[in-house]
């Protein structure tokens, strides 16, 4: 699932539950447990896993177009 968030920002929860957030710049970033973020629907997030490695992964293939 992806979720766009209010301040630029995407997170991605996995199928496992677990989570990993891109900036607007479209990076991978670091995000610290149970951190509450908002949607751009007003709905509230709490961050569940910080998976940076596999989201900078997803990334690197969504850009390279693959």
């Amino acid at each position: 699932q992806v979720i766009e968030l209010k301040d630029g920002s995407t997170v991605y929860i996995f199928k496992d539950g677990k989570m990993g957030m891109e900036d607007k710049y479209g990076r991978a970033v670091r995000m610290k447990k149970d951190t509450v973020m908002e949607a751009k629907d007003g709905q509230k997030i709490i961050m569940h896993g910080d998976e940076v490695m596999r989201t900078d992964s997803l990334l690197k293939k969504v850009h390279e177009g693959g």
